[in-house]
């Protein structure tokens, strides 16, 4: 499907973090990271299957990631970007947005500001209460709650500041897809 195929009411959206959602992270002293290349990319358990069947049922499937790494001088965005085409291509993406700030620059796409959801929703035409926000980090659930939409947190054991609000609470993408994919009003939870 292309940007704008469909009406925006017809059109819903799986905003996906990347690190602990899509692939695994890198877990240091309780921070997650991410992989350093693509030869230590590690899809989380599941998720090929679970984003197959939210695609099956109708969902455009949209990557939104800080990668701040690139902000601080620790990775390229080469690097960044090689991740990201290998996570759309094995999982069938329809798009990918990146943050490359860290917190200092004050941007507006930064999580936990909803601007990259906001950005995919006009891109693609997407109808933000009848879609879903899913990550493993305050900032992800934030996010979603800031655009409008549904959101599902995966329960992680992070050393950081913890999440709440969430609309569900699961441990993998696989365990959240019944509930994303459920009939209900927009705003029904």
């Amino acid at each position: 499907m292309s940007p704008g195929a469909a009406p925006a009411a017809h059109r819903r959206a799986v905003f996906l973090d990347r690190d602990g959602v899509l692939n695994e992270p890198v877990v240091v002293e309780g921070r997650p990271l991410p992989p350093d290349s693509v030869t230590e990319l590690v899809l989380t358990p599941g998720v090929e299957a679970a984003c197959a069947e939210l695609r099956r049922a109708g969902f455009l499937l949209i990557l939104v990631t800080n990668q701040p790494d690139i902000a601080r001088g620790t990775r390229d965005r080469a690097t960044v970007d090689e991740i990201n085409d290998e996570l759309r291509r094995r999982l069938a993406l329809d798009d990918v947005l990146v943050c490359p700030h860290d917190d200092d620059d004050r941007c507006a796409c930064r999580k936990p500001l909803p601007g990259m959801i906001l950005e995919g929703a006009a891109r693609w035409g997407v109808g933000l209460p009848a879609s879903v926000m899913v990550g493993d980090r305050w900032r992800d659930v934030e996010a979603g709650r800031g655009a409008g939409c549904r959101t599902v947190l995966l329960a992680r054991d992070y050393d950081e500041r913890p999440a709440s609000g969430a609309d569900l609470i699961v441990d993998t993408l696989a365990d959240a897809v019944p509930w994303i994919v459920e009939p209900r009003s927009p705003r029904e939870d």
